[in-house]
Order: structure tokens, then sequence, then C-alpha cells
């Protein structure tokens, strides 16, 4: 299986049809692992988040559920984004009150998103050895940790090259 990382490490060579199929796979995938139910109304809102690498807020979502789900309403789509979070199938950016689809969603990982300022992409990054230093420190301080997220604002390398 080639993971996200593994696709989205040439931009240029990004298949975004492929990248969400694997996404939509893999979330089926570790729900029926967990024993867990991907109800249709998550899954359509997995798949809402992962129309792009961009965050996408809770009320954008449910504008765009509602063609699909009439009696949607703000309480739907919390719960559906709470289920697929704490599934972790996607992530909060907690910086711009929005959401986007996990790429390593079959591993604990910390997160490191870069988020472009022009094009509004969220890259995720394993960036290991930042998370290691970063534990380091916190070590050092004696913080216990409930989780790690690192979010950097800029410019992404599609766009500095235009």
């Amino acid at each position: 299986m080639t993971s996200h990382t593994e696709l989205d490490q040439h931009t240029f060579e990004h298949n975004h049809n492929q990248c969400v199929s694997l996404a939509l796979d893999t979330a089926q995938q570790l729900c029926n692992e967990r024993g867990v139910q991907l109800t249709t109304i998550r899954f359509q809102v997995l798949s809402l988040i992962w129309e792009s690498h961009k965050a996408v807020k809770a009320y954008e979502l449910l504008d765009r559920l509602r063609p699909l789900q009439a009696a949607a309403k703000p309480a739907t789509i919390y719960r559906a984004l709470d289920f697929l979070i704490e599934q972790g199938l996607i992530h909060r950016v907690e910086s711009l009150n929005a959401f986007v689809g996990c790429r390593s969603s079959g591993q604990q990982h910390e997160q490191l998103l870069l988020i472009c300022k022009l094009c509004e992409q969220v890259d995720e990054r394993a960036a290991t050895d930042v998370m290691t230093a970063l534990l380091e420190e916190l070590q050092q301080a004696g913080f216990m940790a409930h989780s790690k997220a690192i979010e950097i604002h800029g410019i992404c390398a599609n766009c500095s090259s235009k």
C-alpha cells in the first residue's frame, strides 16, 4: 500500500483521486478493524474534508453536506468530526478552527502542519527529528503533553516558485 507521505513528496506527481481513494479505503479498513461504525454521514463528512488538502471549517462542511443530507444540523457535523478525530482520520487545525484529512491515519503520530497562507493547502509532515527534539525539551521541563501538534504558517514550495 502506498502511503500518503510517498504520494505527497513530489507535489507535481500528486494524484488527488488516488490520494482520496486511499484515505477513504484506509478509513473504512481501520473502522472495521476497530469495530466502530463509519456511518454514511461520517463517511460523507470525511469525503468532503478530503475534497482538497485545504482545511475546512465545520459550517462549510454543513453547507456542503446539506445537499446530501437535508436534515443535517451543526450537531450532525460536530458528532461526525468528533468521531473522525477520535479515530485519527482527521486533524483539527487549531489556528484556523478547521479540519484536514490525516495522511497517516493508520498509526499514532504527532503533527507538524505546514499551512500555506496563499493557496491554503495544509501539508502534514512526520518531522521525526523535530518531534524527537520537542520530546526531549518536554522531558527536561517535566511536562506531560496531552497531544503534540505544531502549526506553521507560511508559503509553500509551489506558491513560492510561482
